[in-house]
């Protein structure tokens, strides 16, 4: 599941809320208890999803119906046939609950991280294509190449006192031009 984070959080606050209910209505009003039940069962069927117990009960039911063992499936039609599909007699999981299993060991197993290291990745490639390059910025500053960081800083000062928006001569434009060069000469 996606939300398995925000469904912990809501888990956790139901459990505060059930123990925090639970000694009121002891304490102050019996009435109390009913809440605290009706939160307690609700913290316990979120646990039992995000343990991932749910699905695989969920699962073999489905497997055992369909083999005929359950309810629906019925002894009376596993001998004959009956309608619908046979029995799967050598087949544990569904595909579907096959697919569900290997998406969750690759999560497991860094699915994540990989996710993670991919959007920095995006945001470096923004970052690099968005901004100008180092010799635009040195130039774009008035500085000659290499100049070390004092300089950079003062350059960039005295360049946003005169393309500064709020000016006479200032140019909103040009503004956003000097601070990427200087952005882009800090990062380095």
């Amino acid at each position: 599941m996606q939300y398995d984070r925000v469904i912990t959080g809501v888990a956790a606050v139901f459990a505060v809320l059930t123990a925090t209910l639970t000694v009121v209505g002891l304490l102050v009003n019996p009435a109390v208890l009913f809440l605290a039940l009706m939160f307690g069962a609700s913290t316990y069927f979120m646990y039992y999803h995000l343990s991932g117990k749910m699905a695989s009960d969920l699962y073999e039911r489905v497997e055992r119906r369909a083999a005929g063992g359950g309810r629906a499936g019925g002894r009376r039609n596993a001998s004959r046939g009956g309608f619908g599909a046979g029995p799967r007699e050598n087949r544990r999981r569904t595909r579907v609950g096959q697919a569900a299993q290997q998406a969750r060991q690759a999560r497991q197993r860094g699915g994540r991280r990989q996710r993670t290291q991919q959007r920095q990745r995006r945001r470096r490639t923004v970052q690099q294509s968005s901004g100008p390059t180092v010799r635009e910025a040195y130039d774009r500053l008035g500085l000659d190449a290499g100049a070390d960081q004092t300089a950079v800083k003062e350059a960039y000062r005295e360049r946003v006192k005169e393309v500064h928006p709020d000016t006479d001569t200032g140019s909103e434009a040009e503004f956003k031009r000097v601070k990427a060069a200087y952005e882009t000469l800090t990062d380095d």
